[in-house]
């Protein structure tokens, strides 16, 4: 503890030394920083920090574990949620003689030398992403050491611990635990950018922050305000318009910056486009592999692109202090997320631009990742239930829980932090400890994403300035208007585009043709659903690459399918149908079709006879007619293993004349391709039935 003005004076000066080697000799800490570092160091308390991006949150847990090193502490544990948040500090640390070391998936080779190096007290952090906290062999074998001797434990975008917040983690959840069995005087600091008061207490709750043996939590906000920005909304008719209104732009803004998107498909279209319009640029999104992702972070900070198309996997831990803008092609679902994601531009920088240009498609991606919620409580104790008896691999539990896997996995995470369930070798098991649903919670949670995507469209037709609803948004109450945004000086982006460009954005993305690639694998435990179907399929049973019009989810098709998907069963209109077939002459198939077949429909039987009749009419080619459904109308199911059983016995085999005369592939026509099972199972009937081959195309696919 400081106990003299004398004694905190030389803190102070030793921490203003370690920062001048971390950020330069000119580097001064802002008085917040101080607040924040002496609390940790001479008080040894827990803080809660919320600061704007840019404000040096990390430069606080960096000098106070060389403060805390120095009185012999031991290593500062840091929890981020992103390999590129840990490659920044790990090399930020070391330009402050801080020695840093990582246990993440892309380092097991190094696990043991990391280990090693932390019992002889060679490393002064370690920095763990929040799922190392639940791997089995993580959790019993290093974190106990590592809760023993910590000098400190850090808490990164601490907002991913709250499910009020706009990214919720749920191996977040863990570290309270961690927390709780921390000796008591180790210092906890967590840090976030975005969070309003809401996530504000519901964080300091869930991590414990407010420990008796602590005293009150030290929370530091500061104000929210970034003089850079200049935001701006631009409403543009179609998607065409808006992708060219980017490529007729993008030369004349400043710097590099980044172009985000809301879904996958959506940026690597976006980054096509623009590549073909001659820009240098990249993409960036959840299924871009590890290296990719450190090529293209690379590229934009040498600026050797002049943006990133990017989801929001492009969002934490990457800093670009002089990135001149942020684009948004489509609104994400709040503000607060959206103040996130701008939070990259113009750090250093007099003037950023900061651009959203809204599409009338957002909402229905809102809407599906809104129906990713928490599951209903039936379904929790179902899978408690089956929990209690051995330990289940996710992918066993799939066969007995109707939840896809990505709501499973958060699922079984909620119950690990609850102590409800624990992760184990070889699966998941239920801890037999008492466990209640707070329906309440998770129905005010729905309520709040509701009321942020109405404060999203709210934004958009903001009749005051922008930056103070953002900041207010985020509960800065003291914010007052920023005097550069459109509505602030009146001063607006031209909506026009360069014609060329938005006839050729017209023609990209309204070309049609997406590969569709053909299931390879049944789902395990089949045989636990009543399904003799296990490991690969066989050769003889598989379907080739297949083709559809495009997606659900594509900036041009994907608003025009999904109307088309929802609609009466009629014929089709000739826009789609010369689309099919603009499709099927470009298909680049290895032996023509011989013959077409329908997938039948019980949705829209008319519109799919009328299809497959048209296609065998205009190739000229043997109709089939349609494989007809059998047994009662499958359920709405959400995993792989729940839809195959479903469709499984899915058609009447007598349906099917015999093939094997055939001298080439079957067309199979269906009109929507969701899981993709229904067309693989249809695919292995046609190929028992003696067909040399099968085609698989579809008006669309859902994705």
């Amino acid at each position: 503890m400081v106990t003299s003005i004398e004694t905190e004076t030389e803190l102070r000066e030793r921490a203003e030394q370690v920062l001048a080697t971390l950020a330069g000799p000119g580097a001064r800490l802002r008085e917040d920083q101080w607040t924040a570092i002496r609390a940790l160091v001479a008080e040894r308390r827990r803080a809660l920090v919320v600061q704007r991006t840019g404000w040096g949150k990390s430069a606080v847990y960096f000098v106070a574990t060389a403060l805390l090193r120095a009185q012999g502490a031991g290593p500062t544990v840091i929890v981020s949620p992103l390999l590129a948040l840990m490659r920044n500090q790990i090399d930020a640390a070391a330009r402050a003689g801080i020695r840093a070391a990582t246990v993440n998936s892309a380092n097991i080779d190094d696990w043991d030398a990391t280990y090693a190096a932390i019992d002889a007290g060679a490393v002064d952090v370690l920095l763990v992403s929040p799922e190392r906290l639940t791997n089995p062999d993580f959790r019993d074998r290093v974190l106990p050491r590592l809760t023993a001797t910590a000098g400190m434990l850090v808490v990164d975008e601490a907002h991913c611990v709250s499910d009020w917040g706009h990214d919720f983690r749920p191996d977040y959840r863990r570290l309270r635990a961690l927390i709780a069995e921390l000796p008591a005087g180790i210092p906890v600091l967590a840090t976030t950018a975005t969070a309003n008061d809401r996530v504000v207490t519901d964080v300091t709750e869930q991590l414990g922050l407010g420990s008796e043996h602590t005293g009150d939590t030290l929370v530091l906000r500061g104000s929210l305000d970034r003089a850079s920005l200049r935001l701006a909304v631009v409403r543009l008719p179609t998607p065409a318009a808006r992708l060219a209104w980017i490529a007729s732009r993008l030369d004349a803004l400043p710097g590099a910056g980044i172009v985000y998107t809301l879904t996958i498909q959506a940026a690597e279209e976006v980054a096509e486009f623009l590549r073909e319009r001659g820009h240098a640029v990249g993409s960036y999104t959840g299924k871009t592999d590890p290296e990719a992702r450190l090529a293209a972070e690379a590229d934009l900070l040498a600026n050797r692109v002049k943006t990133l198309v990017a989801t929001s996997a492009l969002g934490m831990g990457f800093d670009k202090p002089d990135l001149g803008f942020v684009i948004h092609l489509g609104a994400p679902a709040s503000p607060v997320a959206y103040y996130q994601q701008i939070g990259r531009a113009g750090r250093a920088l007099d003037r950023a631009e900061v651009i959203l240009l809204p599409g009338r498609e957002d909402r229905d991606i809102w809407a599906y990742f809104a129906s990713l919620a928490f599951p209903p409580e039936s379904l929790v104790r179902q899978t408690l239930e089956v929990l209690s008896q051995v330990p289940q691999s996710t992918a066993a539990l799939e066969t007995r829980i109707d939840l896809s896997r990505t709501r499973l996995e958060m699922l079984l995470k909620v119950l690990d932090s609850d102590g409800a369930a624990r992760r184990v070798k070889g699966g998941w098991i239920s801890t037999g400890e008492p466990w209640v649903y707070d329906g309440e919670r998770h129905r005010r949670i729905a309520a709040a994403r509701r009321a942020e995507q109405q404060a999203m469209l709210d934004y958009l037709d903001a009749d005051g300035c922008r930056l103070v609803f953002l900041r207010r948004q985020l509960d800065d109450h003291d914010a007052t208007a920023c005097e550069r945004c459109d509505v602030c000086t009146g001063t607006v982006w031209s909506p026009d585009a360069d014609a060329t460009a938005i006839e050729a954005a017209a023609e990209r993305i309204g070309r049609p043709g997406v590969e569709l690639a053909p299931r390879k694998q049944w789902p395990a435990g089949m045989r636990e659903l009543g399904v003799a179907a296990s490991g690969r399929i066989p050769a003889g049973e598989l379907a080739e690459p297949g083709r559809v019009i495009g997606r659900l989810s594509d900036i041009g098709w994907g608003t025009r399918l999904r109307a088309l998907i929802t609609d009466k069963d009629a014929p089709l209109p000739e826009d789609v149908l010369d689309a099919c077939v603009r499709v099927l002459a470009a298909w680049s198939w290895a032996q023509r079709p011989a013959a077409v077949l329908g997938v039948g429909s019980r949705t829209h039987p008319h519109r799919l006879d009328h299809l497959v009749g048209r296609l065998a009419e205009i190739g000229r080619l043997p109709l089939l007619g349609t494989l007809a459904p059998a047994g009662p109308r499958p359920g709405a199911h959400e995993n792989s293993a729940q839809r195959l059983a479903a469709v499984w016995v899915g058609f009447d085999a007598g349906s099917l004349p015999d093939l094997s005369g055939l001298d080439g592939p079957v067309l199979l026509v269906d009109d929507l391709v969701d899981s993709g099972w229904t067309m693989t199972v249809a695919a292995r009937a046609v190929r028992l039935a003696g067909a040399p081959a099968v085609l698989p195309f579809a008006l669309a696919q859902v994705g």
